[in-house]
């Protein structure tokens, strides 16, 4: 038997991988303790996708268990061993401003429930593959220190810079720099990813998401940018642009682009490598841009404030070259582009 594991399957990019693999393994497993309704909230509570995900797919099975805890993580690792042939481990606690408040909880989530996966995955089905979201928040806030220019609605690098065609590549130290606290758990996951990979020969990867994007997504204000936004341009609810004269650009990759990108992975691993996974060129916007376009989509004006305060570690502007993986991967390329997804998380937003 053929099984992928999932963990944070009942959130954006965990959900997206588990209608994805379903299709490609026996049996997908499912792993998540819906602690984003913790994290953010009952809005944001994830319960509704857990609910869609038994309810419309055959082979999938959804456990509750907190990766904290490695007694629960045995329990499903020991049953199926050898049978589990992929892991993709997209469970964590997202947002900057969150693990502020709480960073032991930040920390165990993030790092220690990373390392208690890898150490499962290691102890009972070492020849898997191992995928890991990490994030382009293990840069620190050294993009913010690149030769930036402001344009009329956006922030953009000089022209001359050699990431201006592409965008920002893994060789962008991710040291001596400001993480966030979250961005420092990640850090140490991620590091502990590449590692299992180059130090025990493990079949391990590590994707640096930009903005993880689409339909599936529970925004709220303090993670899941698009998503939040287009709900508030539905609703009428207030919406704060933090710093940076709301020019700031993110790029923005769709969750099914994500997964395609872990699917090339799996049928041609890498051990430890690692790669920057965005929209790049291909799909970015800065706040203001972005807000146009939900206007333009719903047909009505976005009623947000500005607030001349920045989020601590926040990037003035990223767009992810995504080279690296093309020259590994040379099949794979962007199905969505930005308007793709704001409109696809638009019908989703007004079924619901």
């Amino acid at each position: 038997m053929n099984i992928c594991i999932v963990t944070g399957s009942s959130g954006l990019i965990g959900s997206e991988s588990v209608s994805f693999f379903a299709q490609k393994f026996d049996k997908v497993i499912g792993i998540d303790n819906n602690m984003r309704a913790r994290f953010f909230g009952e809005e944001a509570s994830t319960e509704w996708n857990t609910n869609r995900l038994i309810n419309t797919i055959s082979n999938f099975e959804h456990h509750p268990a907190d990766i904290r805890n490695i007694e629960e993580l045995e329990v499903i690792f020991s049953k199926y061993k050898s049978d589990i042939k992929l892991i993709v481990h997209t469970a964590a606690q997202p947002s900057h401003d969150w693990a502020a408040r709480e960073p032991i909880t930040d920390f165990t989530v993030n790092a220690n429930g990373t390392l208690n996966l890898l150490e499962m995955t290691r102890l009972h089905c070492e020849k898997a593959v191992f995928i890991f979201t990490s994030t382009n928040k293990v840069y620190g806030d050294t993009p913010n220190y690149l030769p930036l220019i402001e344009q009329e609605k956006r922030w953009e690098i000089d022209p001359t810079h050699p990431y201006f065609k592409e965008g920002i590549d893994e060789n962008m130290s991710i040291d001596h720099t400001k993480h966030s606290l979250f961005g420092a758990s990640k850090v140490a996951a991620d590091v502990l990813v590449q590692e299992y990979g180059k130090y025990f020969g493990m079949n391990t990867g590590v994707f640096r998401g930009g903005c993880l994007t689409g339909p599936n997504h529970s925004g709220t204000q303090l993670h899941g940018f698009l998503s939040y936004l287009m709900k508030c341009a539905i609703t009428g609810d207030k919406y704060t642009v933090f710093g940076y004269k709301g020019k700031q650009v993110r790029d923005n990759i769709h969750s099914w682009d994500l997964v395609n990108m872990f699917w090339h992975f799996y049928q041609n691993p890498k051990q430890g490598e690692v790669y920057n996974a965005g929209g790049g060129r291909h799909s970015n916007c800065s706040m203001a841009e972005a807000i146009e376009m939900c206007e333009q989509i719903t047909g009505k004006p976005m009623n947000y404030e500005y607030s001349e305060t920045n989020r601590i570690g926040d990037h003035i502007w990223w767009v992810s070259d995504v080279s690296k993986f093309k020259e590994h991967y040379p099949e794979w390329h962007w199905k969505y582009n930005i308007n793709d997804i704001l409109t696809q998380i638009y019908e989703a937003t007004i079924k619901k």
